[in-house]
């Protein structure tokens, strides 16, 4: 049997980009209102004058619950189908009448799940989701929030997450967005503008999109949120990395994607799911060449014209390389070099991870093994240090299961090593508030393979906040509680740049020194909320001690 840790970087990168949906899911009902077709416009009609709403492009008609409005599947760019495959967006044709917008956009392209939540072939896909607390006026301009779903830059929509009650409880209007993915979003070819970043791009219209009109909505486009999880995390970090995006948002919210990635630099240690945050460009060049030539469009004249050509159906069925590139005008340098120094843009930032990262990535990159296999797999990847950490993490400790001490080992060491230093880096530029998701007992997302327990695993947290658009098991009354204290901080920060409020348990600051950065414990139940130790509960300190130690683990050839 291979060892499973012997597995290359390029190997992991396609068993995420075929494995992982990293949360993603069927949409998520918007509560109440008409939902005919979406795509075409429909005549002024008698409505209530708060789900009318005059944007930039026209007229759009949305739809009212009992104590919030939504609109759905408005356009942000032009559709970048034909000759606008792989271009930057485009601005939306402006239409008359009143468009419908009762229901959600079509999700980007996107092959089906391993869950079995829908695939798409929509390349005409660049929609977004507005809810508002009811009644869109009458006071101050509120806090917009604008989420960027995760699903590894290969998969999901924003309609996936249903946001009523984070609007509603937190009095923000709350954005989701669709953005391109996969090969359609993170593609390059020698030549091609903008290459490997025009997902990145996407994201950017959205945010000028709300700039524009979030005052008809009842937000204020001068105090916006970017807030992501997982993949919508790492777009965050893009964001806050990308000289274009100056000004366009005022805070930022990472949840499960620390954008520092300069842990590692220098020391004998790699992460175990070892895929690098960012490429250059000539990687996506070096990848677009290859996939062009296995199409039959390899004559480097023609080559683009050619793919563009070819049925959306075929480049799906292409492996993808979902890493967000440098080397363009939207990410001119490496951001892992960007965040080193400091050169990000300097808004607050809240950021965090869940407890048990590693168990969701475990489940769907790792077979079961034997405590033998284990112990080979460690040393393999270790070198000279697999017995410490084999006997930091011993399968006994974790209820006798190999794959439950690798899934430890993973959220130690890939999520939580890092998160400590992302926490200190974002700390001596901007305000930063870090907090730990700690709920093992949270509502399972997805069944995980190979018998793994969730636990706070990878995205647990998204029930707190949203009405998610898969089936889990219902919050209990402490869970609930526990959501609606999060969203409290969420839409506070967002408000102020400080989650702290009356009423609630105090959240400290991080600072850059003074020792072990102070972290948010987020779990239900009295005493749930309060100081999290988390360089004990992930060995830290351990992690350290391998990390000076200089020695070179060893690699398979």
């Amino acid at each position: 049997m291979k060892r499973p840790w012997n597995r290359t970087s390029a190997a992991l990168v396609a068993g995420l980009a075929c494995a992982l949906p990293l949360l993603t899911a069927a949409p998520a009902a918007a509560g109440g209102g008409d939902t005919t077709a979406r795509t075409g416009t429909v005549p002024p009609r008698a409505t209530a004058p708060a789900t009318t709403v005059r944007t930039d492009s026209g007229w759009v008609r949305g739809g009212a619950g009992k104590d919030h409005l939504f609109f759905q599947g408005i356009p942000y760019a032009a559709p970048p189908v034909g000759e606008l495959r792989w271009r930057s967006p485009r601005a939306v044709t402006p239409w008359q009448g009143v468009r419908d917008a009762t229901a959600p956009g079509e999700r980007c392209a996107q092959t089906a799940d391993i869950w079995g939540l829908p695939g798409s072939e929509a390349e005409d896909c660049l929609y977004l989701n507005v809810t508002a607390p009811a009644p869109a006026g009458g006071k101050r301009p509120r806090p917009v929030m604008v989420w960027l779903h995760g699903g590894s830059l290969i998969k999901g929509a924003g309609s996936d997450y249903d946001a009523r009650r984070l609007a509603v409880r937190g009095d923000v209007v709350v954005v989701t967005v669709n953005y391109r993915l996969g090969v359609f979003g993170f593609f390059g070819y020698p030549g091609l503008e903008n290459a490997g970043a025009f997902g990145i791009e996407d994201q950017q219209a959205a945010l000028r999109w709300v700039r524009r009109n979030a005052a008809a909505f009842g937000g204020d486009p001068r105090n916006v949120t970017l807030f992501g999880e997982s993949a919508g995390s790492h777009s965050v970090c893009a964001q806050l990395a990308s000289p274009s995006a100056a000004g366009l948002f005022h805070r930022a919210i990472t949840q499960s994607s620390p954008c520092g990635a300069g842990s590692f630099e220098g020391t004998p240690l790699r992460p175990v799911m070892d895929i690098p945050f960012w490429v250059p460009r000539a990687a996506h060049d070096g990848y677009g060449q290859a996939l062009a030539a296995g199409l039959g469009c390899a004559d480097p004249e023609t080559a683009l014209a050619c793919l563009r050509d070819r049925p959306v159906a075929d480049l799906l069925a292409q492996q993808p390389l979902p890493l967000p590139a440098y080397g363009n005008a939207v990410l001119p340098e490496d951001p892992s070099k960007v965040f080193e120094e400091g050169r990000f843009h300097r808004v607050p930032v809240l950021t965090g991870i869940t407890r048990d990262e590693g168990t969701l990535f475990t489940s769907l990159l790792f077979p079961p093994m034997t405590d033998g296999e284990y112990e080979s797999a460690a040393n393999a990847k270790f070198g000279a240090a697999g017995p410490d950490v084999l006997a930091e993490y011993p399968p006994d400790a974790h209820g006798g299961s190999p794959l439950q001490a690798v899934a430890a080992v993973m959220s130690d060491l890939d999520w939580a090593w890092p998160a400590r230093d992302t926490d200190l880096l974002f700390a001596r530029h901007v305000p930063t508030f870090s907090y730990e998701f700690t709920d093992r007992t949270a509502p399972q997302l997805f069944p995980l393979p190979n018998g793994v327990r969730p636990l706070a695993s990878h995205g647990s947290e998204l029930s707190f906040l949203f009405d998610v658009g898969w089936r889990s098991a219902p919050l209990t009354p402490e869970q609930r509680r526990l959501g609606d204290t999060m969203i409290d901080y969420w839409s506070r920060f967002a408000a102020v740049g400080d989650p702290n409020r009356p009423g609630l348990p105090t959240w400290s600051r991080v600072r850059p020194t003074g020792g072990t950065p102070y972290v948010q414990g987020l779990a239900p139940g009295r005493g749930g909320v309060a100081p999290f130790d988390r360089a004990a509960v992930h060995r830290l300190a351990f992690w350290d001690r391998l990390a000076a130690q200089g020695t070179e683990p060893a690699h398979p050839s």
